[in-house]
């Protein structure tokens, strides 16, 4: 099995958040300021597999020479921005390090060079961001097969999202826009720009649960690289999240499903959403009480030390998990199911249906609570809201409006029941910390006091929500 090589000092990370823009003829950059830094010239080599398979997942991998240096450059999604990994080197051998991140894009495919491009980039700084203006030529060889034009608006340190939207408004009332975007390798290889699929209104069960599936796939394959790298618990989050919506779509939708590869399929999703979980309980953990502590005056740094350690194990099991042929297998199977899922021929079950049936189990489950109900029963009731709230977005082309005001109350009604599981994990984790160690149970009992008042918030805030989320149901199923 192969491990993540541990990484080296001259590997650098940068998160960029940057909007690219096509001026039209004619275009003219306008005043704004700030300083013009010398003129850079650079040849990118971008590789991928024979299929795009980076490409269609928003990752690029390139090499890039300037200046008589080499540099290995690799891009994954991080939200609206990217995330930047470099590594110096020559352009025969990607690094392994960048290697390591992308066994489930690649799954035993090859890279090699897709598009070869060289860059004339003007770059103006103003305070919080640079504007380059790169005039690119697309290279066969030496030849020059076709040029283009654009523009990109990257915030800095000092930057925000104001700095970024006053830059573009400037730049766009300049002549710069040219329609719908595609980024420099995707003009170069003339592909569409990915994008999540959208479902359109009037689609048939059927292919909305299609669309749906196979949005979550993108999505689990964009932060697997991310989540190898750890360097951002988000990544982690949006993968587990990925795996979790996966197995509730396709549980939300068994009406329309064949059984025997369905269940077959979720059973492998519920192993991989076992191996992520304890890894992501902790990153919630560790982020809490390392807040926790600083209220209670530091006391209980040894706690956050004790979680970290138990996080560093739990990420030494899911990495063995994300590089384990199981793991590869699945994702061969999740990209087959939803590209031609197997869905039961003549069934007429709508999503909006599916839904309601879905609410209505979480009725029962609320109506069965009680006064002062358990701790497991309220988490109990939280997994069923999830399970609701996926079905409604897994319908919302059906519901309409009231579909999503639906799925927003239970968004809140998740994080109230959410904070109250978290607080009952919490004192379980602070007691075991403290166990036979008196020197710490003085502030072990401050701590666990803390999440008993976080318990006691959550419960008293859930009436409210949870009737809310009832009326909200209500409206939708009108």
């Amino acid at each position: 099995m192969n491990r993540l090589p541990r990484y080296a000092s001259s590997v650098k990370e940068t998160v960029e958040r940057e909007v690219k823009l096509a001026p039209g003829a004619g275009f003219v950059m306008p005043e704004l300021g700030g300083e013009s830094l010398p003129t850079r010239a650079f040849v990118s080599t971008y590789h991928d597999t024979p299929e795009f398979r980076l490409a269609r997942h928003r990752i690029t991998f390139r090499h890039r020479i300037e200046d008589g240096a080499g540099l290995w450059q690799l891009k994954i999604p991080r939200g609206d921005a990217r995330l930047e990994i470099e590594r110096a080197g020559p352009p025969a051998v990607p690094p392994p390090e960048l290697l390591a991140l992308l066994p489930a894009l690649l799954r035993g495919a090859m890279l090699g060079p897709v598009a070869r491009l060289r860059t004339r980039r003007q770059v103006t700084r103003v305070p919080g961001a640079e504007i380059a203006d790169d005039s690119v030529a697309i290279l066969d060889g030496q030849r020059v097969v076709r040029r283009f034009h654009e523009i990109e608006i990257e915030l800095l340190e000092g930057g925000d999202e104001k700095t970024l939207r006053r830059l573009e408004k400037a730049v766009r009332r300049a002549g710069a826009d040219g329609g719908p975007f595609r980024a420099k390798l995707y003009r170069a290889l003339e592909l569409e720009q990915p994008a999540r699929p959208v479902v359109p209104v009037g689609a048939a069960p059927g292919v909305a649960l299609q669309l749906w599936l196979q949005g979550q796939v993108a999505a689990l394959l964009e932060h697997d690289p991310g989540t190898r790298l750890g360097s951002d618990v988000e990544d982690l989050h949006q993968l587990r999240v990925a795996t979790r919506r996966l197995r509730a779509f396709i549980r939300a939708g068994r009406p329309l499903l064949k059984a025997e590869p369905t269940d077959a399929l979720r059973a492998e999703l519920g192993w991989l959403g076992s191996a992520l979980g304890p890894a992501r309980d902790l990153d919630v953990l560790v982020e809490h009480f390392r807040a926790e502590s600083e209220a209670v005056g530091g006391g209980a740094a040894d706690l956050v030390a004790t979680l970290e350690t138990r996080r560093l194990e739990a990420r030494t099991v899911l990495l063995e998990a994300l590089e384990s042929v199981r793991y590869l297998r699945l994702l061969d199977s999740l990209e087959a199911f939803v590209g031609t899922p197997p869905l039961v021929d003549g069934a007429t079950v709508s999503l909006a249906s599916i839904w309601w049936k879905e609410t209505k189990k979480l009725r029962r489950a609320v109506a069965a609570l009680g006064e002062e109900p358990a701790d497991d029963d309220l988490h109990a009731v939280r997994i069923s809201i999830k399970r609701a709230r996926y079905a409604a977005e897994l319908g919302a082309h059906e519901l309409g409006q009231t579909g999503i005001a639906f799925v927003e109350r239970a968004k809140v009604a998740q994080d109230v029941l959410g904070v109250h599981q978290d607080a009952t994990v919490g004192i379980e984790q602070v007691r075991t910390w403290a166990s036979d160690r008196p020197e710490v149970v003085a502030v072990a009992e401050q701590i666990i006091e803390h999440e008993r008042a976080r318990k006691r918030d959550a419960r008293a805030a859930w009436p409210s929500v949870w009737e809310k989320l009832e009326r909200a149901a209500t409206r939708a199923r009108l």
